[in-house]
Order: C-alpha cells, then sequence, then structure tokens
C-alpha cells in the first residue's frame, strides 16, 4: 500500500508559497509588533469570550501564533496530509499501486494552489489538528505548534489594516474574539470535538476508488440539475458526487459548521463591548470581502465548496438570533447537551422547527 507520498506534499508546499506571495509587511516594523499586540489582545479576547457564553475556561492559557501566509498555507498541509493520506493510500491500494507519479505531482499542485490561494485571505483560525492517523510523516514535528493553537495570519491584517483605515488595537481584538469563541467551543464542550472528527470521518471512510460508485454519483448530479436542484449548494464538487450515506455525513457537518461560525460571529459582535466602536466597519467590510471576487473565482469557489462554506457565516447567525429571540441563551445553550442537540442543516435554514423538536423533547422529558 502507497504511504502518504501518494500525494506530492513537498510540492505543495512550494506551490502554495509561490501563489501567495508577494507577503505585504514581511520584516517591517508593523509586522514584528504584531506578537506582542496579539499575545496580549488573545488573553483578553479569551476572557471576554467567557463572559459571554458562559462556556467553561479551558485549563491552559490560549496559544497563539503569528504567522504568514507560507506558514498557514504550511501547518494546513500537516492537517491535509493527516486527514487525506489513508484515503489517498486506499485509492492506491485499490488500484494496486499504480497512482503514477505525475498523478501525484498534479494533486500535490493542486493543494497547493487551493492553500495558496486561500493564504492570501484567512485572517486567523483556531487550529483543531486532525487525530494521527498513521499518514504523518518525519517532519510533521517541524511545522510548528500542534493543536490548540489560534493562528493569525499577519500581512492579510496587516494589509486590511492600512487598506481601510482601521483602528488596529480594536480591529486585532475583533479577531481574536471570533478565533477564541471557536476554542472556547471545542474546549469548553467536552464532547465536541470527537463528534466534528467522527463526521469528517464518515465522510473521508466513503471515498472509494470505485469507477461504479463514480458513475453513479455523477447520474445522480445529473438527474439533480434535470429536476431543478443545485447539486453543487451541499458543498461543491465532493457533495455533488457524495454517496447518500456521505451526504447524510456532510448534511450534519455543514449543520455543525454552520452553528459553530454563527455563534462565532454573534460572540464577536456583544463580547468586545463599548471596546470594539468600530465593529460595524470590520464587519461591513468582512462581509463584503467574502461576497467579492469576479464571475470565474465565484464559480471556482462554488465547485471547491468554499461559497457554501462563506454562506455557513450568515445561516449560522440568523439562526443564533433567531433561537435567542426565541428563549434567550437559555434555549440556545441546549446545542451544546450532546449531538443529538445539535441542530441539522434544515433546521439552521429553519430555526423554528428546531426550537419546537427542543420544546417537544423537553416536554416529553418534564
Amino acid at each position: 500500500m502507497a504511504g502518504p507520498d501518494a500525494v506530492d506534499w513537498e510540492l505543495a508546499r512550494r506551490v502554495a508559497a509561490r501563489v501567495a506571495r508577494p507577503e505585504p509587511f514581511l520584516g517591517s516594523s508593523a509586522y514584528a509588533a504584531l506578537d506582542p499586540s496579539f499575545r496580549r489582545l488573545t488573553a483578553e479576547a479569551t476572557e471576554l469570550v467567557a463572559a459571554e457564553t458562559g462556556l467553561p475556561a479551558a485549563p491552559t492559557p490560549t496559544r497563539e501564533v503569528v504567522t504568514d501566509r507560507t506558514g498557514w498555507s504550511t501547518v494546513n498541509l500537516r492537517n491535509f496530509r493527516r486527514l487525506i493520506g489513508p484515503v489517498i493510500a486506499r485509492a492506491d491500494h485499490a488500484g494496486d499501486g499504480r497512482l503514477a507519479p505525475l498523478g501525484r505531482r498534479v494533486a500535490g499542485a493542486e493543494v497547493g494552489v487551493l492553500l495558496g490561494w486561500m493564504s492570501t485571505r484567512v485572517l486567523g483560525q483556531y487550529d483543531l489538528v486532525p487525530p494521527a492517523s498513521g499518514a504523518t510523516g518525519a517532519d510533521d514535528d517541524a511545522l510548528g505548534p500542534t493543536g490548540d493553537v489560534v493562528y493569525y495570519v499577519g500581512p492579510n491584517l496587516l494589509a486590511l489594516e492600512r487598506r481601510f483605515a482601521f483602528p488596529a488595537e480594536e480591529f486585532r481584538l475583533w479577531v481574536a474574539l471570533h478565533e477564541c469563541t471557536h476554542r472556547a467551543q471545542f474546549t469548553g464542550v467536552p464532547w465536541l470535538a470527537d463528534h466534528f472528527w467522527d463526521l469528517v470521518g464518515a465522510v473521508l471512510d466513503g471515498v472509494r476508488a470505485d469507477p461504479t460508485d463514480l458513475l453513479a454519483a455523477l447520474r445522480r448530479t445529473a438527474a439533480e440539475r434535470r429536476d431543478g436542484r443545485d447539486p453543487f449548494a451541499r458543498g461543491g464538487l465532493s457533495a455533488a458526487l457524495a454517496s447518500p450515506a456521505q451526504r447524510d455525513a456532510l448534511d450534519r457537518l455543514a449543520g455543525l459548521m454552520a452553528l459553530l461560525e454563527g455563534h462565532g460571529e454573534v460572540v464577536m459582535q456583544r463580547a468586545g463591548g463599548e471596546r470594539l466602536q468600530n465593529a460595524w466597519r470590520f464587519e461591513r467590510v468582512l462581509k463584503q470581502r467574502r461576497a467579492g471576487g469576479s464571475p470565474a473565482v465565484r464559480a471556482v469557489l462554488r465547485l471547491v465548496g468554499l461559497e457554501a462554506k462563506l454562506r455557513q457565516y450568515a445561516q449560522g447567525e440568523a439562526f443564533v438570533r433567531e433561537v435567542e429571540a426565541a428563549g434567550g441563551r437559555e434555549l440556545f445553550d441546549h446545542v451544546w447537551r450532546g449531538p443529538a442537540w445539535l441542530p441539522t442543516a434544515e433546521e439552521i435554514d429553519q430555526p423554528s422547527s428546531w426550537i419546537a423538536r427542543v420544546r417537544m423533547s423537553e416536554a416529553a422529558s418534564g
């Protein structure tokens, strides 16, 4: 069976670095000042998020790392390698190990282009590293801290601050609040990380190299388009070609991610209080930035599933606000009780159905 080198990961790393260039402000005094700034603001954000959400505080302080675009891509390549290495190895084994070197280089280039482009857009990320699967390389330990780390992509943050004349302290705290909310979610809800990786595993475990599976998926996609449905709406090409079991896992994963992103948006807007006088400006610019791009860029985002990811912010935020309007944080906090209490993708779009389900369950148990 082929190992993790079924993808040329080193080529992916080089391509990502090339796509990400130029990186503004590297080597400048402004970039050097980001480390102490985010060290202080991340600690403040952690306390503000705990007070706003009521989620239990993590036993350890938040670790923050300011990185450049290449550094962000490299860390995420490590995560890709852990996640999809076994999937590619299975495909290679099913094909009697005949994944050609050219195919591995093409796959590496594709991953590199995607991550390199994303590295020019992302501002911060809470890094929940995938569980080790055996598909790791000897150089993984050299890729930076692993797990429970908040990353900030310095060049992108500085570029936005300069372009829109954002007050640096406010904007950085605003970004830190969102990422620290994700940390609070995964460290404060004991079952959440395992459930997330179970859903990811259910999607990846269904990936097979059987051509008949691909043909069946293509027929389903064509039938959906004939019926006037959009097969790419769930999450791009991968969702369109997924099996029924994978689609179920993808829908549950989409519901979870919309919830977490929407909760992060709401907490980010509230937790800063009077400290964030310009939050409305930050929000307006970021929403325009997510919605921007040429038709060609939008088509690519749709194909690879990133358009669906961007919709999760607005959908999840609307869900949180409607639930809280109906029953305050007491009602919303039911989502943290266990996987059965999480909203589905359909309930994210129709919060009233989740509210009704929760109240019915409460009445039955009471």
